[in-house]
């Protein structure tokens, strides 16, 4: 008994129901003869194109802004770098590493100001952060409509402004997805994809093991006893913001490139969710989190989404519009328990 209750203390409830739940559907899948092996290889595209955008929330825990609902700015930056490259008629891994290129500087300077903003609404930042979250992608609308593009593939034919949509065939899609990639027992592996995530994980580690990383974990884990030491938590919190709006940037060209589409207008708008469910899925809270509860959380995550949402259709495939409404409710009620895990006490 107090083996069970010191597993579940380590592994985490909440995961162990997350991993109960993943396993019941996937014998679910296999009753209703989906092919399991095309779920895995979802599963592992949707790991590695979700997985940097999961990643930009732990600078920002470790720094003490909590859940950054903010990445949008970042993924407004990352944007504008994809529409570049295909505005210098780039393609190939010229034009995605010019979007990464463009996309970083644009993203660290947005998050400079955005956090000053944090620095000034310290306690609630989480509340601020989705606000200006949705503002920004709100006030690009009107951006994507005016912006001085002259793409043919990225305007309308008729009128003025970006389309909705912007194919990246031609361009830069599925780069890393076809990159090194290899089939093991029907599994498709995303290697080129998967290491990219990886890559920058390991940069993030290893950053947080640097002189600088370490004040920042101490400027967000106690302010008091950091600024007593002699770090100032203000510009250690501005500093976790710019690496997560960098990281965020970077993360929707790698979604974008993997998706095949760079998507504009209200698209951005609800993909902090996502993430924020993934990295509590994961193990993370409001105040820690590491490259493991990244890993995990946006396995666990996707996965539920990649199996789930086949089930659902296949159970409800009679009634269109319910399996409609069930994927729906499986997406989000994932992300609603993932938030209801943080806990009224912090």
């Amino acid at each position: 008994m107090n083996k069970i209750k010191e597993f579940v203390d380590r592994f985490g409830l909440p995961r162990i129901i997350i991993v109960a739940f993943l396993l019941l559907l996937c014998v679910a899948a296999i009753m209703l003869e989906i092919p399991i092996t095309d779920l895995i290889s979802d599963a592992l595209v949707r790991t590695g194109m979700n997985g940097i955008l999961v990643l930009s929330m732990v600078p920002g825990i470790l720094a003490g802004i909590g859940l950054n609902f903010g990445i949008p700015i970042g993924i407004v930056c990352g944007l504008l770098g994809g529409l570049l490259a295909i505005q210098f008629n780039l393609t190939g891994f010229t034009a995605f590493f010019t979007a990464v290129a463009i996309s970083i500087p644009l993203a660290l300077v947005a998050g400079y100001f955005y956090g000053l903003l944090l620095n000034r609404v310290k306690g609630s930042e989480m509340t601020i952060a989705t606000y200006v979250g949705f503002s920004i992608v709100s006030l690009m609308s009107i951006g994507w409509l005016v912006l001085p593009f002259t793409s043919e593939d990225m305007r309308w034919p008729i009128g003025t402004g970006l389309r909705t949509t912007i194919t990246l065939q031609g361009r830069y899609e599925r780069l890393l997805n076809d990159w090194g990639s290899f089939n093991i027992m029907n599994v498709t592996v995303p290697t080129g994809l998967l290491l990219f995530m990886l890559f920058f994980c390991f940069l993030v580690w290893a950053y947080l093991r640097t002189r600088t990383g370490v004040a920042m974990i101490a400027a967000g884990d106690n302010p008091k006893f950091a600024t007593a030491s002699g770090i100032n938590v203000n510009r250690m919190r501005v500093t976790g913001t710019m690496l997560s709006t960098a990281l965020s940037a970077v993360g929707i060209v790698v979604y974008s490139q993997s998706f095949g589409f760079i998507q504009l207008y209200q698209a951005p708008m609800f993909m902090s969710f996502a993430a924020v469910a993934a990295v509590l899925i994961g193990g993370a809270s409001i105040k820690k989190a590491n490259i493991t509860n990244v890993i995990i959380g946006t396995l666990l995550f996707q996965s539920l989404l990649v199996v789930s949402l086949p089930v659902a259709n296949k159970i409800l495939a009679d009634v269109s519009s319910l399996a409609e409404i069930a994927r729906i409710v499986i997406s989000n009620g994932i992300i609603l328990y993932a938030l209801t895990q943080i806990g009224g006490g912090e």
